[in-house]
């Protein structure tokens, strides 16, 4: 048996990989959603040059999620099988292979493709990044951790739209993609040398914060019963649509509805980014407070998230009635971050009902139905741009829906979810 010395000297060194790794975690995140905004920041340049319409680019936005949901549950599965140092290298592999075309001349075809490749490739991004940062730390302490893994889905937009304007300003917008790739590649070496899951034992006695034991392993079917995961999947749903639409077509919005030029358009679009990387940190120490407080986590982890869905939604049904201006974007922006801020409690709230063995799978299969809505939100948006009376039309017409469908699926989930109920349920069945 080791000593009580040498176990109390490997603990500052777990500690200080687990926040090295929580680091390529986040810049794993920044690429991630780097890679999902730069169609959004060519889309003038990209529509010009291959003649496209708002319905056709709308496909091309929609195409990336096409295979996301099978990524998602592949990767969710591949998870407990294969360790994280080579699944996740190798996603990042395939997301270079998907970008590296885009930086000559392609047609709609080959676009279509290397979207589709990347969404599948991206798909199990979120499900893995969360189950290897959980690996690192026990169930108290999972909440900021799992904020600050978000919030670098909030940089990669903040940081790649001013940056990828310029190159596509100076360049062309299929520099950017090349730009892209070669970050890919960079991150693949650095989390070969670097990353990895947490040690055994801290998986091994992983402990329920409300101290309910679950069992080691529970039907799928029983788990995605429970009024939890259940909400948790309509919330993430309606929050994905508004994010995967404030990816896709913000940066046009703000061009063709509303009349910005390309330069400010660059950096107004950085607003709701910069807004959300600090929500959900913020967002995740207040929910960590409300647990030391003793609070359960049917408010610091489920009603939490869900009331700033419900408010985002009511600010994005508010802002797309308003003409261009700074009431305009303050609505705007106060919406992506309430929308944002909620994503990483809700995911400590998923792994509070969660068997640590059936975790990856069921982050996998959750982020596999909210992805759905990043399907369907970026078509619905071309759809009624193409029908409506004017661009700034078709634009509120679409956030307009946009708003009401999150204030559905934000109340169905205030009202379902309750992690500390489902998981004593779960135990008790067992």
């Amino acid at each position: 048996m080791p000593s009580a010395t040498a176990s109390g000297a490997r603990v500052p060194a777990v500690r200080r990989r687990a926040w090295f790794v929580l680091a390529l975690l986040v810049c794993l995140m920044l690429v991630n959603f780097a890679d999902k905004v730069v169609v959004g920041l060519s889309g003038v340049g990209m529509k010009r040059e291959l003649g496209l319409d708002s319905s056709q680019f709308g496909v091309i936005q929609s195409s990336f999620f096409w295979l996301f949901a099978v990524g998602s549950v592949l990767g969710g599965w591949l998870g407990g099988r294969v360790r994280a140092r080579w699944l996740l290298a190798g996603i990042a592999a395939l997301w270079v292979l998907s970008l590296v075309p885009m930086a000559a001349q392609v047609g709609f075809t080959t676009i279509v493709a290397c979207r589709v490749l990347l969404g599948f490739a991206e798909g199990p991004t979120v499900a893995l990044a969360m189950q290897v940062a959980h690996s690192w730390f026990p169930a108290h302490r999972r909440t900021v951790p799992s904020s600050i893994v978000i919030a670098g889905a909030g940089a990669g937009p903040l940081i790649a739209a001013p940056v990828l304007t310029w190159v596509i300003e100076t360049y062309s917008w299929h520099a950017a993609f090349g730009v892209l790739a070669a970050f890919g590649a960079v991150f693949a070496v650095l989390w070969l040398l670097g990353g990895g899951s947490g040690p055994e034992g801290a998986r091994a006695g992983d402990h329920h914060v409300a101290a309910t034991a679950l069992p080691e392993h529970v039907p799928l079917r029983r788990l995605f019963s429970t009024g939890t995961l259940i909400g948790m999947a309509l919330l993430f749903f309606v929050a994905y649509a508004n994010t995967s639409v404030g990816v896709s077509w913000l940066p046009l919005y703000l061009r063709d509805g509303l009349g910005y030029d390309a330069t400010t358009a660059g950096k107004l679009v950085v607003l709701p980014f910069l807004g959300a990387a600090v929500a959900v940190i913020l967002v995740g120490v207040l929910s960590s407070a409300l647990t030391r407080r003793g609070v359960g986590n049917r408010v610091a982890r489920g009603i939490l998230p869900a009331a700033m869905v419900l408010a985002s939604g009511v600010c994005t049904v508010a802002f797309s009635s308003l003409d261009r201006g700074v009431p305009q974007m303050t609505l705007l922006v106060i919406g992506a971050c309430l929308n944002s801020a909620g994503y990483g409690v809700a995911f400590a709230g998923l792994a509070d009902v969660a068997p640590t063995g059936q975790r990856s799978t069921v982050f996998g299969i959750v982020t596999g139905i909210y992805s759905l809505g990043g399907v369907v939100a970026p078509l619905v948006i071309g759809r009624l741009v193409d029908a409506g009376t004017s661009a700034a039309a078709g634009y509120g017409d679409g956030f307009l829906v946009l708003g009401f469908t999150m204030i559905i699926g934000a109340v169905a989930a205030l009202l379902l979810v309750d992690p500390d109920r489902d998981a004593a349920r779960l135990a008790a069945a067992s």
